[in-house]
């Protein structure tokens, strides 16, 4: 392809630049061969000419297109090159906050230095399983592409994480490793992660320091090897460290600090513990003082020194081992202030009494006077004799600063020796995973030792990494079948073998340090002589002669040779050593003896400058004296060539951490620090390995989805194959830009930013030949419409001129019509002002006379009247005194009467006659007397009814003559007045005569006033009208306002009602989640102690296995019913693994004791819940009723509804209060009244129940009497001769005591009952004289309201009467309310009375006929045999079976029934009503062993069904049914009324009889929750694989969706590939689930909540992988995602559960696509979005614009300042910070009561299932 084909006119480049290394031009002139420069228009319009190199002609960079940038993986830009890379990093860690980057197989980490929400458990949880292409680049997909194939290879991992200091390797790592042991199941006893970052502080503290870029730098390498059982879960772990900075101890550079460790021991000096260490500030010390930065801003050294302390506690050292390595700390830095001094130039001395020698001395256990000595003498050995001599200041300082460095050494090794011993198991490793934590490549202004080492380092991990992405390259090649040649590649093999190779940089030192008089001059000049000339990489600086540089892979390093020798020697004086090996010291001692056998497990031994493999493994093959010969840069070598074949073992992934800037500003880049990583850390010679080959690959399907319009329909053919090579064959002619593989197509660079092109610019002339084509259409549109609305126009002005004429003519016609009547109306009014004026006097005239006629009727009547009422008031008054007579003269008689009734009683019972008497017909008498109580109060009921006719008669004749007085009296008064004003009105009359003629006079001025007065009344009316119109507006708005407001009112309180009511629902919902969380964990318990018995079984033979699903619930009802061999056999695995793991069961059994105490608590809260809640419910239906009662305040229809209301409220009390309104005079309460009548009926009712009452206790003595005797004949029975002196020892005057103390007791009796009905009676008499008071009270303020409001306005009289009224009947209703309420807890107590005294007298009953049968008669009279016939009976719905019969029952109905076999011909429920009929057998012969053990062999049968097939969704989905059927059978036939409503009288008489199995129910409903979860994951894990495929990946609407160019990796698309699961798949799969649990005759209810469940999985795995995945955002996805939605909702209707919920758990996702499609520019589509997304929170609504990624070039990006503002207005919501929806969570269930109408006895047990032994009864 030509360059003037891609460089023409706005096409854009990348130019060099100073400061932002590349930036972004455009073409404003098209490229021309030959030409030697172009000219280009930078971003901000800056014109400029770019002149090309005249020898290379090299054009720049071409930029690749907008839909590419911002893609997940590098290799996926078809532009390869450094400024492609750059920008696309940048728009992604800037614009979407994204710091994770594919390149090929390694994953860019940009560190965000700020804390993101991106490493929670649901992330992990959303990762794991996942391909590492099909997310967004992540760590954790990193780690789980290496777990997922240590797993399937069977292959040991490493993962190599590399990048500066604090580029953010080790947080990379971290979350690594707890990735590793969130997905592989680890423990909380056995959380090999939380160990490791337990032993963080420390190894911070002793390999961390402070340097010019990073304050918490790790100045050592580590590679953690992670290792996994069989089953892939870890099981412990090894660390190793590298590189280890020694010469830290003892130089610090400007800036830079020491380990951490030293300073804070000097900052914590002070503590008690420390004194003893002579320590002080950090200024005190050289090795802590040279960098002159001993304080970090932030951290608090004594804080932190703390923390590491608790750490060595937490890894098992002990105190006495924390305080000896503080001693040998502090000794190093005492060491360090041991001053030298110069004797003469070939010796030096320490001054005598030097205080930190001494400190050093007496801290370490050694003499003074040999460690002086040795720092400044050397032994010298030669063949024959040993020499002592002396040592200048120089090298006795440097061998005072290597012991330090030996000594440090040798502590670090020892801590991490126990590290490793902490992270130590004693299980077998299968496999691990190695975690390398290792310096990237450095360079700085001056190189020494430490940086050739880290970089030699980097160098063989290069080429490592090199051959490895070769060896993929060559691997999909082959795979594809395509031909292929040898990439060349920068191969690093000669800048290794110049530095490792013989006569190389490290053998020519090591030569040189083998000289006596080497030095790092001459070293240097033998490296000139050697590598200058032969070696292009190896140079010599111009202006030095103690330098060299070597070409690397990522640049040139200058080093400086200074220092090298002495570095790489590391010569530590073996007398030294022998010296602190006779230390007192024994931790030291144990230092050094470790030291002699330690070899690192690579075989690296110790060295001194530099960064060193440590040594942590012992190897008896090397001692001591030959590992301190050895050097520092062999010793590297070889730890390097170890740990490289270690790397080799594995199969290696690739983590590149970057620093974006040197400030640590959160999501700040800086382009030329991130270029210089990129270059050092290999990821842009992987795009140079990429972009040398095929870096594009396409799948044929994704190539003629994305260029489908490049086609013409001829070319289309039904082989896709052939389709795509013809195409390509005609779009781009050169055969090498594209190769055809078996599966995909290969591109070279730049070939698919070709293919964009062509197809935009299709795209872009298609578009414009449709914008032609809608604007004429617009165009002649606006010109129709235009013509017509003249013609309109014209229509309109003609008519309206028609108009004006026709209403001129009109108007004349109206003149002359109006003149006419208003004539007419003048003549008319003034002959009715005559005829109305002689009709006035008329009607005076009249009058008059009918006045007086009147009058005089009025007189005679009035006195008739008086004259009535004084004859009665006479003859009542004769009545009474005659009655007051008679009265007094009965009581007198009868209290007469009665005395002598007394006596009488009085002598006989003196009498001894009478008492034999009595005692011979006690029980006689009592009932006499009964029966003379009885017809006394009959005859007194008799005499109350006459008296009160008579009181009825004598009240009605007083009111009547009452009423007739007051009448008399009102006529006669009315008599008087008339009288008066006849003489009055005569006289009037005379003078009305006398100015009659004076008012003719006055008429004529009168009429002309009245005239005037007329007009202006008119007027004035006129206006007040207005005003009235005015006030009625007003008056109107009011009304609407005072409307609006009880609207509101109303609907605040009903929000708030809603509100309360949803609150409580929330937190009943919470508190079932809660319990049946506990279940789940008590199962998982339950399911890991299996386990572990089985684990204990299996790891002894001879022992058997036994079932251990016995749950915590039935240990507290129910017992193990397996066979007695099993019970001694889980006796006797139990005995033989009590050794094993004694703690892990001794906490199993705590928790589950915290479990069982835990579930006893929810389940009281879950009924305390479940109470409040229908509580709340009835007040909430309370307040709706009240409120609507008292809600309108001004409606007559209101006081209706209440009166009617109050009506039925007011049941019980309404004749009473009617008759005591009725009677509002003095007489009312009299013996009589209708009060009085109602007060006597209940008295007599009262009568009636206490006389019931007598009955039933006389009965009952009769029947204790009765049992007596019996109990005493028995005993007769068995002692005849002592029952017969008994009976003759009996006197009569003990009878006669018997008598007399029973009836005195009988008169007891029955006065304390008279005694109880006469205070009942005052009780009753006076509540009814107040209620009657507070009836006068209320009829008093009636009247006084009444008269209020006669005085005043008509409308202001009715409103005020009916406000009075509402305000009553409100008050009456709420004491009637109370009153209901008081009775209702009466009765509630009544009747729980009732049940216990009928349970007492049932019991009582069963014990009487217990004992009607002597145990004596029993034995020795001989029962004979007779022949009993059996009555045929009807079957009563109860199955029989024997106690043997039990296992087989459990195993041919539970175990060994399929429900894909014989169960889907049964009927729904089937097992569960043959069990609950075999429960009724055993409840009806009252077995209560054979209750217990069926159930209990039930439960267990059913856990272990579901343990050996839970992953069979029939099989859980079968048991679920029937579990919830058996749970609702112990419901509907328990005996309890609640559950009884719904039965048949057949089913009533099936309940159970003997036991109460409430208790049980609960069990069984936690074991039905339980295969409820159970349930859920089952379909959790069948809908898994389908939902990203079906709801994300699948194009459901052909030809939406554009697909994206891809990398390297693999990756789904939204092309349906073969075995590619589509929205129909699920839709099949949900409709099977539907199907299976309607077949299995699953309650309606349960399966509404199923199908919820499974929505909400369906929602939120789609919106977590919507969320992770920026190649799913976009436009089209939307559109694919919401028709999706639609059709699931549509299978929701056809199934009738649009009601259950499932809808609203889609809600998230429904609003992430409209999300996706909606508008994203100015702020009111921002108000718009924050309105729309209430479902998203914040962090889910950012993430998704972040993410949005447009699939054409017509698609804009989201702008970060609209992303801003939909920040600043989301900031005030309350939600969780929470990314992801947790897909883990499982809604509440509830199993509402659902009664069977299937009648017992009709159903029919199958052959099949070969329950023969069964017998119906």
């Amino acid at each position: 392809m030509a360059a003037s084909e891609l460089y023409t006119k706005l096409a854009r480049v990348w130019i060099p630049d100073a400061e932002e290394v590349w930036k972004s031009a455009a073409l404003t002139k098209n490229y021309e061969d030959g030409d030697g420069s172009l000219q280009l228009a930078l971003e901000d319009g800056t014109n400029l000419e770019h002149k090309l190199d005249p020898k290379t002609k090299n054009l720049p960079y071409l930029r690749n297109p907008d839909i590419l940038v911002g893609e997940n993986d590098l290799t996926a830009l078809s532009y390869l090159h450094e400024p492609a890379v750059l920008h696309n990093l940048k728009v992604r860690f800037i614009d979407s906050k994204l710091i994770y980057t594919y390149c090929g197989i390694v994953l860019v980490a940009i560190n965000p230095y700020e804390s993101l929400p991106i490493y929670g458990s649901d992330i992990i949880n959303a990762y794991s399983g996942q391909n590492m292409g099909d997310m967004d680049p992540h760590i954790f997909a990193v780690a789980e592409e290496a777990y997922k194939q240590m797993a399937r290879d069977e292959r040991n991992q490493s993962i190599i994480v590399s990048g500066e200091s604090g580029a953010g390797k080790t947080v990379s790592a971290k979350y690594a490793m707890r990735y590793f042991a969130t997905v592989s199941g680890t423990t909380s006893e056995a959380n090999v992660e939380q160990k490791v970052l337990a032993s963080n502080p420390i190894m911070e503290a002793i390999g961390n320091a402070k340097t010019t870029r990073n304050d918490n730098s790790s100045r050592f390498g580590k590679y953690i090897e992670i290792g996994f059982d069989p089953r892939y879960r870890i099981i412990g772990a090894n660390m190793r460290t590298y590189l280890l900075e020694k010469s830290r101890v003892v130089f610090q550079a400007d800036e830079e600090r020491n380990y951490h460790i030293f300073y804070q021991l000097c900052a914590s000096a002070h503590l008690p513990e420390l004194k003893d260490l002579r320590l002080g500030s950090a200024n005190d010390f050289l090795y802590t003082r040279q960098g002159r930065s001993p304080v970090i801003e932030g951290v608090d050294d004594t804080k932190e020194l703390s923390t590491t302390r608790h750490a060595f506690t937490l890894l098992g050292v002990n105190e006495s081992y924390q305080m000896g390595l503080f001693q040998v700390l502090a000794a190093i830095l005492h060491l360090g202030n041991v001053e030298v001094k110069d004797r003469d130039s070939d010796s030096s001395v320490i001054p005598p009494n030097n205080s930190h020698l001494t400190a050093f001395c007496e801290l370490v256990g050694v003499s003074y006077q040999d460690m002086s000595h040795w720092l400044c003498h050397r032994k010298l050995r030669t063949a024959t004799e040993t020499y002592i001599k002396t040592v200048p200041r120089l090298q006795a300082v440097n061998s005072r600063d290597a012991l330090a460095k030996h000594v440090y050494a040798k502590l670090f090794s020892w801590i991490v020796e126990h590290v490793n011993k902490a992270l130590v198991t004693n299980i077998k490793q299968r496999s691990f995973i190695g975690v390398l934590d290792i310096y990237g490549f450095e360079t700085f202004e001056i190189n020494s030792f430490e940086q050739f080492c880290i970089n030699y380092a980097n160098e063989k991990l290069q080429q490592q990494f090199n051959m490895h992405v070769f060896k993929l390259e060559q691997e999909e090649y082959m795979r594809e079948e395509i031909p292929w040649t040898l990439i060349d590649f920068y191969d690093n093999q000669p800048c290794i073998n110049l530095i490792e190779a013989k006569m190389g940089v490290l053998d020519l030192l090591d030569e040189e340090c083998k000289m006596p008089k080497g030095s790092d001059e001459s070293w240097a000049q033998k490296l000139y002589n050697t590598h200058l000339k032969t070696c292009s990489l190896f140079q010599k600086p111009r202006l030095s002669n103690r330098a060299f540089i070597i070409q690397h892979f990522a640049d040139k390093v200058e080093y400086q040779c200074e220092g090298f020798l002495e570095k790489n020697k590391d010569t530590v004086n073996e007398e030294q050593i022998n010296v602190l090996k006779a230390s007192k010291f024994p931790l030291l001692v144990e230092l050094f003896q470790d030291g002699e056998k330690a070899v690192s497990p690579t075989g690296q031994p110790q060295g001194a400058g530099g960064r060193t493999r440590l040594s942590v493994k012992p190897d008896k093959g090397r001692t001591s004296s030959r590992e301190h010969k050895k050097t520092v840069g062999c010793q590297f070598r070889n730890s390097l060539q170890m740990l490289m074949d270690t790397l080799n073992a594995t199969t290696p992934h690739y983590v590149r951490c970057i620093k974006p800037n040197d400030f640590k500003l959160a999501f700040s880049f800086d382009p030329m620090r991130a270029v210089q990583q990129l270059r050092a850390c290999g990821v842009l010679e992987t795009i140079r390995i990429s972009a040398a080959g095929f870096p594009s690959r396409w799948t044929y399907q994704e190539f003629y989805s994305r260029y489908r319009v490049l086609m013409k329909q001829k070319d289309v053919l039904q082989d896709k194959r052939l389709t795509c090579r013809n195409v390509l064959e005609f779009l781009v002619q050169d055969q090498d830009k594209y190769q055809f593989g078996k599966t995909k197509i290969f591109f070279r660079a730049g070939q698919v930013a070709y293919l964009e092109k062509l197809r935009s610019d299709k795209l872009r002339v298609a578009c414009v030949r449709i914008q032609k084509t809608i604007r004429c259409w617009l165009a002649r549109k606006k010109f129709l419409r235009q013509r017509r609305s003249a013609i309109t126009i014209q229509r309109f002005t003609r008519g309206f001129q028609a108009r004006c004429l026709a209403k001129f003519m009109r108007r004349t016609s109206a003149a002359t019509t109006i003149q006419k009547y208003q004539r007419m109306c003048v003549a008319r009014r003034r002959y009715r002002q005559k005829q109305a004026a002689a009709l006035a006097m008329q009607t005076i005239l009249r009058a008059y006379m009918a006045r007086q006629k009147y009058r005089a009727l009025l007189r005679e009547s009035k006195a008739v009247v008086i004259q009535k009422h004084a004859r009665g008031l006479l003859a009542r008054r004769r009545f009474k005194r005659c009655l007051r007579a008679i009265v007094y003269l009965q009581c007198c008689l009868r209290r007469m009467r009665a005395r002598w009734e007394l006596k009488k009683l009085k002598i006989e019972a003196r009498s001894v006659e009478h008492f034999k008497k009595l005692n011979i017909g006690m029980e006689n008498k009592i009932m006499q007397l009964q029966r003379r109580i009885d017809e006394q109060n009959n005859n007194h009921r008799a005499t109350v009814d006459k008296l009160a006719t008579l009181e009825a008669g004598h009240a009605a004749d007083s009111e009547r003559m009452r009423v007739e007085v007051t009448r008399l009296r009102g006529v006669e008064e009315d008599a008087r007045n008339n009288a008066n004003r006849a003489n009055s009105l005569q006289g009037e009359l005379e003078r009305l005569k006398k100015e009659l003629a004076t008012t003719q006079k006055e008429k004529k001025t009168i009429e002309d006033w009245a005239t005037k007065y007329r007009d202006e009344m008119e007027k004035m009316v006129s206006e007040l009208k207005s005003q009235n119109g005015l006030l009625k507006s007003e008056k109107d708005d009011l009304n609407r306002m005072i409307q609006e407001q009880r609207q509101q009112m109303t609907e605040q309180m009903a929000r708030a009602i809603a509100e309360e009511t949803q609150q409580l629902e929330t937190d009943l919902n919470e508190e079932r989640s809660r319990y049946q969380n506990l279940l789940t964990e008590h199962l998982r318990l339950e399911e890991k102690h299996d386990d572990l018995k089985e684990e204990m079984n299996t790891s002894r033979p001879g022992h058997r296995r036994t079932d251990s699903t016995h749950s915590s619930n039935e240990s507290e009802y129910t017992y193990n019913s397996e066979y007695a061999e099993a019970d001694e056999g889980s006796r006797v695995s139990e005995d033989s693994g009590r050794g094993m793991d004694t703690n892990l069961t001794l906490k199993l059994q705590k928790r589950l004791g915290e479990l069982e105490q835990d579930k006893q608590q929810l389940r009281d809260e879950l009924e305390n819940k479940e109470e409040l809640f229908q509580r709340a419910r009835a007040r909430v239906r309370t307040l709706t009723a009240k409120h609507t009662a008292t809600g309108e305040y001004h409606g007559t229809g209101q006081r209706q509804e209440l009166e009617s209301e109050n009506k039925k409220l007011k049941h019980n009390l309404a004749e009473m209060r009617q008759s005591l309104l009725g009677n509002q005079a003095t007489g009312a309460g009299a013996p009589g009244s209708p009060a009085y009548k109602v007060l006597l009926d209940q008295l007599n009712s009262s009568s009636e129940e206490l006389d019931v009452r007598k009955e039933e206790v006389l009965i009952l003595r009769s029947q204790l009497v009765s049992q007596k005797e019996a109990t005493h004949h028995k005993e007769t029975m068995t002692e005849p001769t002592h029952h017969v002196v008994d009976v003759s020892k009996l006197k009569d005057t003990d009878e006669i005591k018997q008598a007399y103390v029973g009836l005195k007791d009988t008169n007891r009796l029955l006065e304390s009952q008279l005694q109880a009905q006469r205070r009942s009676y005052d009780n009753e008499t006076e509540g009814l004289r107040s209620e009657l008071q507070n009836v006068k009270e209320e009829n008093n303020r009636q009247q006084q309201l009444l008269a209020q409001n006669l005085q005043l306005p008509p409308e202001a009289r009715i409103e005020a009467s009916l406000q009075h009224e509402i305000t009553r009947l409100t008050n009456e209703n709420l004491d009637l309310m109370e009153q209901l309420e008081k009775q209702d807890k009466t009765i509630r107590k009544l009747k729980k009375q009732l049940k216990v005294y009928s349970k007492r007298i049932g019991e009582m009953g069963v014990g009487q006929t217990e004992g009607q049968t002597s145990p004596g008669q029993m034995v020795d009279e001989p029962v004979r045999a007779v022949s009993i016939p059996r009555r045929e009976k009807d079957f009563q719905g109860m199955l029989e079976y024997k106690r043997q019969d039990e296992l087989k029952l459990v195993k041919n109905l539970i175990l060994e029934l399929k429900p894909r076999g014989v169960a889907v011909n049964l009927i729904p429920g089937l097992p569960a009503y043959i069990l609950f009929m075999c429960l009724r057998h055993a409840d009806y012969v009252n077995d209560d062993e054979k209750v217990r053990t069926l159930l209990a062999s039930t439960i267990n049968c059913i856990k272990k069904i579901l343990k050996k097939r839970g992953d069979d969704f029939e099989t859980v989905s079968f048991w679920l049914a029937n579990t919830c059927r058996f749970l609702h059978c112990l419901k509907q036939y328990s005996g309890d009324e609640v559950f009884m409503k719904h039965n048949s009288a057949r089913q009533n008489e099936h309940c159970l009889s003997n036991f109460d199995l409430a208790e049980y129910r609960q069990v069984i409903s936690d074991l039905a929750i339980q295969i409820y979860q159970q349930l859920i994951k089952c379909m959790e894990n069948i809908l898994q694989a389908m939902i990203v495929s079906g709801m994300l990946e699948h194009e459901t609407i052909q030809g939406v969706s554009g697909v994206k160019p891809t990398g390297l990796r693999k990756r789904t698309s939204s092309i349906a590939d073969e075995g590619m699961y589509t929205l129909e798949s699920i839709l099949r799969q949900l409709g099977a689930f539907h199907s299976t649990m309607c077949q299995h005759g699953t309650d309606p209810e349960l399966i509404k909540q199923v199908v919820k469940q499974q929505f909400y999985i369906i929602g939120a795995v789609t919106l977590n992988n919507l969320l992770l995945r920026k190649d799913m955002c976009s436009w089209s996805k939307g559109m694919q995602i919401r028709y999706n939605v639609s059709q699931l909702e549509e299978w929701l209707r056809d199934k009738n559960l649009m009601a259950c919920g499932a809808k609203e758990t889609l809600e998230p996702l429904i609003q992430a696509a409209q999300l996706l499609q909606v508008k994203k520019k100015t702020d009111e589509d921002a108000e718009a979005i924050c309105s729309m997304c209430h479902a998203l929170t914040t962090a889910q609504i950012v993430k998704v614009l972040n993410l949005y990624t447009p699939v054409n070039e017509f698609e804009e990006r989201v702008s970060v300042s609209f992303i801003r503002t939909i920040q600043t207005r989301l900031r005030g919501r309350c939600e969780s910070p929470q990314l992801l929806m947790d897909t883990k969570v499982i809604y509440p269930v509830t199993f509402p009561f659902n009664p069977s109408a299937l009648a017992l006895e009709t159903i029919q047990i199958p052959s099949s299932l070969n329950l023969g032994f069964l017998v119906r009864v």
